[in-house]
């Protein structure tokens, strides 16, 4: 697989240059029973938009301000900035972003999900994992698409090219053939599937299943620590709502993703919502970390951090008994 050198270049330095920033704003409010949230527009975290929705914030007697973002990796930056107390983000950026900011902390693992496809044109003469070789394939650099799609060439022993595409490029990318195929997750997956119609072809491969994280900021673990076991016990009622199907709860993350109602119940079908932060996730965001030094997004001499240190449990809901 080749990433252009120019393009993986110019995103990283970005991404640099916002994690560097110095004396940025820190959550508006100081109420302890107050928290501003970094929600990724995805599925992944169906409990946010479920829970505002239908006041299960207000019923954990909470103050919750969610902002929207496109992709973890931005996410990410504003958590690191200190402006937001807990942010979502999937395994990959966060493994490398944990090696920069260690002050942040992995406080839940919100869902799993293996419905990650890399969904391809059969006009441009592919219908077959073996067809992308010597292909394009457009991918957000650094985030668990493009891990997905480079582990499923390497899998494969497929090499393509691996061009930078941002989440909300992805429809117009596919469908102007700018590239023959791409790797990206809910919601734009399915925008693509069908965008593309007749013309999609969905390969599935690799060893991949993506965990969505929640990480919170030091500071927001010292003074809310109450208001972020309340938002999780909000958010484990949210899921069992998403785990049943629920009406209203489909409703709010067709609202908040912009997915068509049918076809979000089939996607939600796809992930485990129940919380948990299990310790064999550390082992995962190894992996994870020593494939983004291969990708020149983590330093070669930067040294991994023990990820089983940056794992905090202590805010999950407690089994019922």
């Amino acid at each position: 697989m080749k990433i252009s050198p120019r393009l993986l270049a110019a995103a990283l330095s970005a991404i640099a240059l916002t994690l560097s920033i110095a004396g940025c704003s820190s959550p508006e409010s100081s109420d302890p029973n107050a928290l501003t949230i970094g929600f990724v527009v995805d599925p992944s975290w169906a409990q946010i938009p479920v829970a505002a929705d239908s006041g299960l914030f207000d019923k954990h007697g909470l103050k919750v301000k969610v902002v929207n973002f496109s992709s973890g990796v931005e996410a990410l930056q504003a958590a690191a900035a200190g402006q937001v107390d807990i942010t979502t983000a999937a395994d990959v950026p966060s493994s490398a972003v944990l090696t920069r900011t260690p002050t942040l902390r992995v406080v839940a693992d919100g869902s799993r999900w293996q419905g990650s496809r890399i969904i391809a044109r059969r006009s441009a003469g592919i219908n077959t994992i073996a067809d992308l070789n010597g292909k394009s394939i457009g991918a957000p650099l650094g985030t668990s698409a493009a891990y997905f799609a480079a582990n499923t060439l390497a899998q494969n022993n497929i090499k393509a090219d691996l061009v930078q595409v941002s989440p909300s490029a992805m429809v117009t990318a596919a469908t102007q053939h700018n590239v023959d195929a791409i790797s990206i997750f809910q919601p734009y997956q399915a925008q693509v599937v069908q965008a593309l119609g007749t013309d999609v072809v969905e390969l599935k491969g690799g060893t991949y299943s993506q965990h969505s994280l929640y990480l919170a900021t030091q500071t927001a673990i010292a003074k809310k620590g109450a208001a972020i076991s309340a938002f999780f016990d909000a958010l484990g009622d949210a899921g069992t709502e998403l785990s049943q199907q629920n009406s209203a709860a489909v409703s709010a993350v067709a609202k908040a993703t912009q997915l068509d109602p049918a076809l979000l119940r089939t996607v939600l079908a796809e992930f485990d919502f129940t919380l948990e932060l299990d310790t064999h996730l550390a082992d995962d965001l190894t992996g994870l970390g020593n494939w983004a030094r291969t990708q020149g997004s983590i330093e070669q001499s930067t040294q991994l951090p023990d990820y089983t240190e940056l794992l905090d449990n202590q805010f999950l809901p407690k089994p019922k008994s």
